[in-house]
């Protein structure tokens, strides 16, 4: 137990950041449980260096990762940071602009050193240069500390100066008030086969823990309530986790079961991972030598009667739009889950962004509209994912789903949803013949349901329902190879009503904040907590502002010209260089304008809180 006083406060908002090698993703992710233990509203955003095994000690090489939770409603991962827990000089020169002022700074003192000054460039110690003064800077000799704890370890110099992070978070669950099991769990369970391992990290997290009752340095804890939050069952989810998840419960709740085509390619990659670990829940996982190949055993799936699903990031796309071509000119039930991240071509293969709409839309040849799916934060895409699902074996057609990589890494609090409560599938196989030609009954795979424009779903040898599959155009309800003009125009123009009565499946949309006034934001994809951010802080000064959030962005609501006529300026904030904002133009010709950002981090409330104040003047 500690004497030192408690101060109470309603949210944080915690950066740890250092090498790749630092363990800051570990440290910041068991933060974060020990958070959701203790109750708290909270959201995530882990930072990875864009460079694979980085030079250490150098700016491109920081790692890291931020936090915000609270007992209010939280948002986003905070604009302004409370605590930086800095490993070297250069995490603190790349985040310390984060820090708000009057904010704590902790830095191992031991790292600030002149061959570390030179790696980060930087001319001058800051410790000492008076650049620090308007922040509170605590220097922790945090490789010192460790060695001496761990001086009669069995383990080697390397492994002792790597467990450095887990001193750094137990004095952070410390001074946030923080419960400490849940991550001497973790350490117990991840180590039990090392216990030189698990006794060295267990030892160093006390340590920490002690740290900050005994030293001078920190004079209270802080202390958060927790949030209140709607009656059930939660879990600290990521939106990778939410997604493998949603496409579970989708295989599960049709019967139908789920194979994953993939290809490794950051950050989607973690999907393969989370999915292979469901194989008793009736899901196959593949990893394939390329990503044709991954989409083409899915599209095999989809046809043999599975829901077939392939996922990819960032030029993985474009590898895939011939078999994404394929698969809706065969109508069958396909879902890609495309997690973007910063292009073109390899870009920023860590960093988030949305610059792959337009690419999702428009990407393949001749007229090949596709529902398009977009989840908003990291629970949601649990929802996504399994609405993606419903809608592709109801409507018999790929549908394509929108992360980033904001949201993938990203965590919040959960609400397990109940089973029993989720949408049921419409799923009907085809099973006898349906229709006459020539007097005699034939199967029309491309005979529809008149009000989904569904074809049937065959599964192959399944007697008198052969038929032929292929690139070819297909004739009107008998499925044969036609070349015919008046068929093709027919055949396009179903094509498209079919995406647009998708539209049958749409919720009205729900109007964040007041309901007209001087700005309406129209938001999609990850973009949505700091868009409601900004809108209750403009909305607590006193601005009638509005927001709506877009899940689907095709087909595009129909009730979005209503509502953006009771407001008299629009605008589209968005992590490209302004894409939903053409077709938005071009769908209702209403003068939506562009709020864009390119910069691999995702807005802060603030950023479009300005935009806001702006435009109103």
């Amino acid at each position: 137990m500690t004497s030192k006083s408690v101060e109470s406060r309603s949210e944080a908002t915690v950066l740890f950041a250092g090498d790749s090698g630092d363990g800051m993703q570990l440290t910041g992710t068991q933060f974060t449980m020990a958070t959701a233990h203790a109750m708290n509203d909270l959201a995530t955003l882990p930072d990875f260096p864009a460079e694979i095994r980085a030079p250490i000690g150098t700016t491109y090489g920081v790692s890291g990762f931020q936090l915000k939770f609270g007992s209010t409603n939280i948002r986003t991962p905070g604009d302004e940071v409370d605590l930086l827990v800095a490993m070297n000089p250069a995490a603190l020169k790349v985040n310390v602009d984060r820090v708000r002022v009057g904010g704590t700074i902790l830095v191992n003192s031991n790292a600030f050193d002149k061959r570390n000054f030179e790696l980060a460039k930087m001319d001058s110690n800051p410790l000492s240069d008076g650049s620090l003064d308007k922040y509170v800077v605590i220097q922790i000799e945090l490789t010192r500390l460790t060695r001496e704890a761990l001086a009669d370890s069995k383990l080697n110099q390397k492994e002792i100066d790597r467990s450095k992070n887990m001193f750094a978070l137990g004095l952070a669950l410390w001074m946030y008030s923080r419960p400490v099991q849940p991550a001497m769990d973790w350490i117990k369970k991840k180590f039990a086969k090392q216990p030189d391992i698990r006794d060295a990290n267990l030892h160093l997290l006390n340590k920490g823990i002690h740290y900050g009752e005994t030293t001078d340095a920190f004079a209270f804890q802080i202390e958060i309530e927790p949030a209140k939050l709607p009656t059930g069952k939660y879990r600290a989810i990521q939106g990778i986790e939410a997604l493998a998840m949603g496409l579970v419960a989708a295989g599960q709740k049709s019967g139908l079961g789920i194979f994953y085509g993939s290809y490794p390619i950051t950050p989607a990659s973690d999907l393969l991972h989370a999915l292979s670990r469901y194989k008793n829940y009736d899901v196959m996982t593949m990893q394939t030598e390329d990503e044709i190949a991954a989409i083409g055993t899915a599209i095999g799936a989809s046809f043999g009667g599975k829901i077939g699903v392939t996922g990819t990031s960032g030029p993985g796309l474009a590898l895939k739009t011939e078999g994404l071509g394929l698969a809706l000119m065969l109508e069958l039930p396909l879902v890609v889950v495309h997690v973007m991240r910063g292009g073109p071509s390899t870009g920023l293969p860590t960093k988030t962004e949305q610059s792959d709409l337009l690419q999702a839309l428009y990407s393949r040849n001749g007229d090949s509209p596709l529902p398009i799916l977009a989840a908003s934060t990291a629970g949601d895409c649990f929802e996504t994912a399994y609405e993606a699902c419903r809608i592709a074996v109801k409507y018999m057609t790929p549908v394509i789903v929108l992360a980033d990589g904001f949201l993938a890494n990203g965590a919040e609090p959960w609400l397990i949803p109940n089973p029993d409560d989720l949408a049921d599938f419409d799923v009907q196989f085809a099973r006898k013949k349906n229709g006459v030609i020539d007097g005699k009954e034939v199967y029309l795979p491309y005979k529809r349901d008149e009000k989904t424009l569904s074809r049937p779903w065959a599964i192959p040898g399944t007697t008198g329902l052969t038929h032929r599959i292929g690139g070819l155009e297909k004739e009107h309800e008998t499925g044969n190879v036609s070349y015919d003009g008046e068929n093709h125009q027919l055949m396009t123009d179903i094509r498209h009503d079919k995406v647009q009565r998708v539209n049958q499946e749409v919720k009205p949309l729900e109007i964040f904040g007041d309901q007209s006034g001087d700005v309406l934001l129209v938001g999609w994809g990850s973009t949505r907590g700091s868009i409601e951010a900004a809108v209750a802080r403009t909305r607590n000064a006193g601005h009638k502002v509005g927001a709506v959030h877009l899940r689907y962005v095709s087909p595009l609501p129909l009730d979005l010209p209503e509502i953006a006529g009771k407001f008299k300026k629009l605008i589209v904030p968005e992590l490209n260089n302004g894409q939903l904002v053409k077709l938005l133009r071009a769908e209702y010709l209403l003068p939506f304008e562009p709020f864009c950002k390119v910069k691999g981090q995702p807005f802060r409330a603030s950023e479009i809180e300005d935009k806001i104040l702006e435009e109103i003047g």
